[in-house]
């Protein structure tokens, strides 16, 4: 087995898809729903900070993606040919941007919302609920992703972000 994913990654993985998970199940917008979010864009600018630092499939050089990288994966996959990968493929890299980009925003919209100048404003708490809905639009797509890639290359991707183990590339 081959270490892909570090301990950083993968405890800010689990614990955002929790804080996420809890934010849906306790959206009131009391102060544990504050905090909790508070929390969520804390861990991911950790993470963001983290790809800075770390080595291996941790660092950003090896995930961040590029068109060239997207157009090429994304051919492959057309003709059922998306190659198996250690870290994270274009796809999932983008997902990962996205994801993490709807949680800071809503980081940033809900404390706007604690704010006078914004007490109230709907336009805002409008935004934030659009921002919570498209994100879990996008844990959606994101579960159904690695369910449907780890049936594809016979590999519990899961499991891997749990132990931060996969087997090698053939």
């Amino acid at each position: 087995m081959v270490k892909v994913w570090d301990r950083v990654v993968r405890c800010t993985h689990w614990s955002v898809a929790a804080l996420v998970f809890f934010q849906f199940l306790n959206e009131d917008g009391a102060a544990l729903h504050r905090y909790a979010g508070y929390l969520a864009g804390a861990l991911v600018l950790l993470r963001l900070a983290w790809s800075t630092r770390a080595s291996g499939f941790a660092h950003y050089s090896k995930w961040l993606p590029s068109v060239t990288r997207i157009k090429t994966y994304l051919r492959a996959a057309r003709h059922g040919r998306a190659p198996r990968m250690l870290g994270l493929n274009p796809l999932g890299a983008c997902m990962a941007l996205l994801i993490w980009s709807l949680i800071l925003l809503l980081a940033a919209s809900g404390w706007m919302m604690g704010l006078d100048m914004f007490w109230g404003d709907e336009w805002l708490e409008d935004i934030h609920a659009l921002l919570a809905w498209s994100l879990l639009g996008c844990v959606a797509i994101h579960v159904t992703a690695v369910i449907a890639t780890s049936v594809r290359h016979k590999e519990n991707l899961p499991k891997a972000m749990l132990t931060g183990r996969k087997r090698p590339l053939d």
